[in-house]
Parts: structure tokens; sequence; C-alpha cells
């Protein structure tokens, strides 16, 4: 068993790449959700072409990365997910609207969200398929 250490780490984490078939448009759909914008578009429709978000002061990128065989992970059968972002929001019922709006789809085998409802969170697909999560803080 290894102890845990502080102190400095070999490098800080930087950005988060998220493999897809259309870096652009899932690129679009994230910088709607997320109120950001796109700082860099190199998507030549070329293998591994790039298209990243800007962070939040202090935060982390947020990239999309050309793969033209990108399946994505099923949920929640199937192979286990290998990654999903949680998205605080402070209205899960006007967010649930809108992100169907941007193109999501509800993975969540529960009804939509209602005023008053306790749930706390919700699971989506983004356009590409990666599942994400709306959480209520």
């Amino acid at each position: 068993m290894s102890t845990p250490t502080t102190g400095v780490g070999v490098g800080a984490l930087d950005t988060v790449v998220l493999d897809c078939p259309d870096p652009r448009a899932l690129a679009q759909f994230y910088a709607a959700l997320l109120g950001s914008t796109v700082s860099s578009d190199e998507d030549t429709g070329e293998e591994g072409a790039w298209v990243s978000l800007e962070a939040a002061p202090g935060g982390v990128s947020l990239g999309f990365q050309r793969a033209s065989r990108y399946e994505p992970p099923a949920w929640p059968d199937g192979p286990p997910q290998q990654l999903h972002l949680d998205v605080a929001v402070t209205d899960l019922v006007v967010a649930h609207q809108r992100v169907l709006a941007l193109g999501a789809r509800p993975l969540d085998p529960v009804t939509d969200p209602q005023p008053g409802d306790t749930r706390t969170f919700r699971v989506y697909a983004d356009p590409a398929g990666h599942p994400f999560c709306l959480c209520r803080c």
C-alpha cells in the first residue's frame, strides 16, 4: 500500500480531452453548455485534429480530438464508462430543457426533472455520446 504524499507534483492538469468524430461540433455544444468560447480550432478534418475551449481563470481546459473510429460508451450497460463530466447547475428543470435544446439526450430512465424534485442529478449523453451529469449544487 502506498503512502499519500503532498508537495510538488510532476505537472498540473491542463486539459481534459474527449475523442469524437466532429471536434468542432462537440466544442460548440460544450461552449454553449458551459458558457465558454472556442480558444483554438485546428480541426483540419484529419485524424487527431483538435479544438479546445477557453478555460476559466485557474481552471482546466476542455479539448476535443478527432477520432474517426470513435464509438460512444454504453450507459448504463455494456463496458464500464471511462470518464464523465459533472456540470454544476442551480436549477435542474431549467438546465434539463437547455441541454435538450443543445442536442443532448437523456440517459436516465426516470422522468424529466420537476420543481420540488429531491433528486440532485440527471445523466445525459452529449451529441457524440459521451455521458455527462447535471448536478444541482
